[in-house]
């Protein structure tokens, strides 16, 4: 029953005309396949059809796209005054709310009007789509096809076999998607898919370390966009996104998988909701305020003046790393295999936190600082004090890591500072849905990339960082707190003792 998805005749129809449905009918449009565009109020269809000739017109305009080209794909664009008008369709999209209900409804509706190897398939980004196809008499030409917003820039597709879905029409759908020029990633029917399921390890643990009052809003942003690499911090893109969006689907993934610690939420955005401060579209107010459509600044910590300290490092964890920048910047090093009564302590900790790392060192707490090595130090630098650090060390080694106009941002013990946990966090949650079977380690990297924009893929990124060393991370993390939420994936821990790549598939 496979539909060669690469015919020239064939037709699709878009159940559904808002920002998605528009969104895949002019990719559709534009891979030479006509398309048929049917919404159940009947002003919809006409002005997706208009909004996406515009669209086209402009690209035109700007020369990213034929003229020709253009005018073509919108003359494959085609209005369905009744839903009876998509009968000769090889392939049926629905867009439509995301309500089972809902969904079930029009497939019970869809089945009595297509042919009997007509495809169907849902754009749900929460629902599961068994539950959507056990609806339907024949629940086997059903698959999930999760497009991202905006459809024709973010180049992936989610392709979801539900328990009940035929082999042939997953791979039907990866072929429909690679003709309109996404990315195909194979996912299993699971709650989040694979992107907003891999996505949980981001903002949950930034939110967590809000919350231990490690460091601020606007500490944290720096630190994982600076350090880390990301494109922007957490609490830039919840304010960007909309609490209203992503508390909930922080809530529906903890909740869908039984209250999994790992994607647990936290009460800091139920709050916020209830409060309105929903992000920019909330009057301009979220984690952050804005003005004109840009971010008030937020000032950071003065740079003390630089105090003439005797400086002693650690060789112990990331020590190495740390004595070679503090050599840089010339600093009166210390170089007493152990501490002298006046010096100010650097340590370079991997996963345990500051006091942990000093006791352990035999070192006072009062002169120790702990410095995150671990990411790179061209950019930001982060620095961990104890609860007993005195202001004096705790200003002496800010001056000292800033010397060379590197930012410095200093934040209240934890264990894995602010960006060694985030990292861990998505690591192994990136590696528990590998260790799941939902997606292959390739696909998994492929979508959080394109998906998410992370600069890599967590299994990758994992393997950059080094397994052992993520391993080594969620272990101290796992100590401190006695949190299942931190316990590693067997993923991990089989391949950082193997010494193999995380993106090593298991053996057939």
């Amino acid at each position: 029953m496979a539909i060669d998805m690469n015919r020239p005749d064939l037709v699709l129809g878009i159940v559904g005309t808002g920002v998605m449905g528009r969104g895949i009918a002019q990719i559709a449009a534009q891979a030479g396949i006509d398309v048929r565009l049917y919404d159940s109020r009947a002003d919809a269809a006409p002005a997706a059809r208009e909004h996406v000739a515009a669209t086209l017109a402009k690209l035109a305009e700007k020369g990213k796209l034929d003229a020709d080209a253009a005018r073509g794909a919108v003359a494959r664009l085609q209005i369905a005054g009744d839903l009876a008008d998509l009968a000769g369709c090889h392939v049926a999209i629905e867009a439509i709310v995301e309500q089972l209900d809902a969904k079930r409804a029009l497939f019970d509706q869809l089945e009595r009007i297509v042919s009997a190897d007509c495809l169907l398939a849902t754009n749900t980004s929460s629902l599961q789509v068994t539950a959507i196809a056990a609806g339907c008499k024949h629940p086997e030409r059903v698959g999930g096809f999760h497009f991202f917003n905006p459809v024709p820039l973010m180049k992936v597709v989610e392709v979801i076999d539900g328990v009940l879905t035929a082999p042939w029409v997953g791979d039907a759908l990866a072929q429909l998607a690679r003709r309109m020029g996404h990315a195909p990633v194979r996912a299993k029917d699971t709650p989040g898919f694979i992107v907003n399921h891999a996505g949980r390890g981001f903002g949950t643990e930034a939110l967590q370390i809000l919350r231990e009052g490690v460091a601020t809003v606007h500490e944290i942003d720096d630190v994982l966009r600076e350090a880390a690499g990301f494109r922007m911090g957490p609490f830039e893109l919840f304010d960007l996104t909309g609490l209203d969006v992503s508390h909930p689907v922080m809530e529906s993934i903890y909740t869908q998988y039984y209250h999994e610690p790992r994607y647990r939420p936290s009460p800091i955005t139920a709050q916020r909701v209830v409060a309105g401060l929903l992000g920019r579209k909330s009057a301009n107010r979220g984690f952050y305020r804005y003005r004109d459509g840009k971010r008030e600044d937020v000032p950071g910590a003065p740079v003390p003046k630089a105090a003439a300290i005797p400086v002693w490092v650690s060789r112990t964890g990331l020590g190495d790393a740390l004595a070679e920048l503090v050599a840089k910047l010339g600093a009166n090093v210390d170089a007493g295999r152990q501490a002298g009564p006046q010096s100010l302590c650097l340590i370079a900790p991997l996963g345990a936190d500051a006091t942990t790392s000093a006791l352990a060192e035999g070192l006072d707490a009062k002169r120790t600082v702990a410095v995150d090595c671990l990411f790179r130090l061209d950019r930001r630098r982060t620095l961990m004090t104890t609860p007993i650090t005195a202001p004096a060390m705790r200003d002496a080694a800010h001056a000292l890591l800033t010397a060379d106009g590197v930012p410095v941002t200093v934040i209240h013990d934890s264990p894995g500072f602010v960006a060694q946990r985030v990292l861990a966090h998505i690591v192994n949650i990136g590696c528990d849905i590998a260790q799941q079977r939902i997606a292959t380690p390739e696909d998994i990297d492929r979508a959080v990339s394109l998906g998410l924009g992370y600069p890599t893929g967590p299994l990758a990124w994992g393997d950059a960082i080094g397994p052992q060393r993520v391993l080594s991370v969620l272990r101290e993390l796992f100590d401190f707190y006695q949190d299942p939420r931190y316990r590693p994936s067997p993923w991990l821990k089989r391949r950082a003792r193997l010494g193999v790549s995380l993106l090593t598939p298991e053996a057939p």
